[in-house]
């Protein structure tokens, strides 16, 4: 989920703490194997852990979260995909409460913040 930042980088160098193995082979190989994305879901909104989905029907992630947002209009959904899915527009499908519904990888945040700093 791209949080290398909260590793010092002393502790990067070094190593030697709990777990310290995978995360540093993790960052080596510019992170695992699965990538945070977020979806516009079509029909029901999709729930933690649905299954998602690719057009062919592999499931390739599961959804962290989704609710149906007020502000969009659309449902939403974070979810973790394999690489290579978690492009922008990538179609792909969600299976909510054994139906198969339509997807589509979107940018995060979903709607951009319109404060100014002072």
């Amino acid at each position: 989920a791209n949080l290398v930042w909260t590793i010092g980088k002393r502790r990067r160098a070094e190593g030697g703490f709990i777990g310290s193995s995978i995360i540093l082979d993790q960052i080596a190989k510019k992170g695992g194997d699965r990538r945070r994305v977020g979806l516009i879901v079509e029909g029901a909104p999709a729930r933690g852990h649905s299954k998602v989905l690719s057009v062919d029907g592999e499931e390739i992630g599961e959804i962290t979260s989704g609710v149906p947002a007020p502000s969009l209009g659309k449902n939403i959904a974070m979810a973790y995909v394999r690489k290579g899915f978690n492009k922008k527009d990538t179609e792909l499908k969600v299976k909510v409460r054994n139906r198969i519904q339509n997807a589509k990888v979107v940018k995060m945040p979903f709607v951009p913040a319109n404060y100014h700093k002072l």
